[in-house]
């Protein structure tokens, strides 16, 4: 990374958490915020420490958990999203369907999914598959219905067949779309995945916060809201890094 983007895209956010947790911390400590309510980044930040062990266990469970939901929302939701794309009748067929399914709360499955497979990390897999599956379908679709009609009539012209165009024109452009979607189902797997650990896990940071808050250990919970916090912003940064990587063309006018 560059200096002037390590400039630009690091030390604001780094200075605004900075701010944002001395304000916190003020806050508390002025009003004499209980505990029980709100406890101060200090003493958060103590906890963190004090339970790393099974913070960290509990972070693996759920990281892993949420990888594998969103790698399994990744490829499926590409191969629809990109079937749907090339025909129209199937895009008017399923895409109802879809809305409808996208449109149950997932919180409302977890409790049939613990029934069918237990607790344990497949109700959350499936969980932060089934919640950022929708978004990356939606987005890819979206991207292969915005090739230009014109361009398609010229390829046309040159002999290209309609695989041709898919392949060559109508993928790439929609590339966009896609990280775009990527960046957006990343964050929701978390969502899902420790919804689910809250409503039915053996292990998993949603478990433990669970635990903590029926033992009124706020400040357990509000550590593992932070390392959730983290662990999203680390896999979007990710994300975002591959974006620009297959993308780049789409950022040159941003980067003057």
């Amino acid at each position: 990374m560059r200096r002037s983007d390590l400039l630009v895209n690091v030390v604001p956010p780094l200075i605004f958490t900075v701010v944002l947790f001395v304000v916190w911390e003020l806050f508390c400590r002025v009003f004499s915020i209980p505990l029980t309510i709100l406890p101060a980044p200090s003493v958060i930040f103590v906890a963190l420490w004090q339970y790393r062990a099974p913070i960290i266990d509990n972070s693996w469970v759920t990281l892993w958990t949420t990888l594998v939901g969103f790698l399994m929302a990744t490829v499926g939701g590409l191969a629809l999203g990109i079937a749907v794309g090339w025909k129209k009748s199937l895009y008017t067929a399923i895409y109802p369907v879809l809305v409808g399914f996208n449109s149950v709360p997932k919180v409302a499955v977890v409790p049939i999914l613990i029934l069918w497979f237990g607790l344990g990390e497949i109700p959350a897999i499936i969980t932060a598959f089934l919640i950022s599956f929708f978004p990356i379908v939606v987005n890819v679709a979206t991207g292969l219905a915005t090739t230009s009609p014109e361009l398609e009539d010229v390829l046309r012209a040159l002999g290209a067949s309609k695989l041709d165009i898919m392949r060559k024109v109508s993928i790439p452009g929609s590339l966009p779309y896609f990280f775009g979607s990527l960046k957006v189902a990343i964050t929701l797997a978390f969502v899902g995945a420790v919804v689910s650990e809250t409503v039915g896990a053996n292990k998993g940071i949603g478990k433990l916060m669970l635990d903590a808050q029926a033992a009124f250990q706020v400040q357990i919970v509000f550590a593992g809201l932070l390392v959730l916090a983290f662990l999203g912003i680390v896999l979007y940064a990710a994300t975002a890094l591959v974006e620009k990587r297959f993308t780049g063309w789409a950022f040159r006018g941003q980067n003057r």
